[in-house]
């Protein structure tokens, strides 16, 4: 399931429900079908991120099932949150100097 941020300031940024779930956690939003970030709680929203790609794991190291014999890894390569949170880190920025009436919404088929 795709969900949606549409940015008052800013693009539009879509994101696979998967992805966007452990954003929205560590920023303190449920994961709703609609939901919304006001201008006064984003700078609290970019920290809550920037902390959360901090605090992530490093990568397991491959084990002998992960790697061929020439060293080639036969598993596609985990994508961390670090990865996934930037584009929204960017768009909670841009978004915040926008003034008083600056927003971002996201919409889903669902909760998620």
């Amino acid at each position: 399931m795709l969900v949606r941020f549409y940015s008052s300031e800013s693009g539009e940024l879509l994101m696979f429900a998967d992805a966007a779930k452990p954003l929205l956690q560590a920023i303190g939003k449920e994961t709703t079908a609609r939901g919304s970030f006001i201008q006064a709680e984003m700078a609290g929203a970019i920290e809550a991120l920037r902390l959360a790609v901090k605090g992530a794991a490093p990568p397991p190291a491959p084990d002998d099932d992960d790697v061929e014999d020439e060293g080639v890894r036969k598993k596609e390569p985990v994508v961390e949150i670090g990865q996934r949170a930037w584009p929204l880190i960017d768009m909670l920025e841009r978004t915040s100097r926008g003034g008083p009436k600056a927003n971002i919404v996201w919409e889903a088929a669902s909760d998620f």
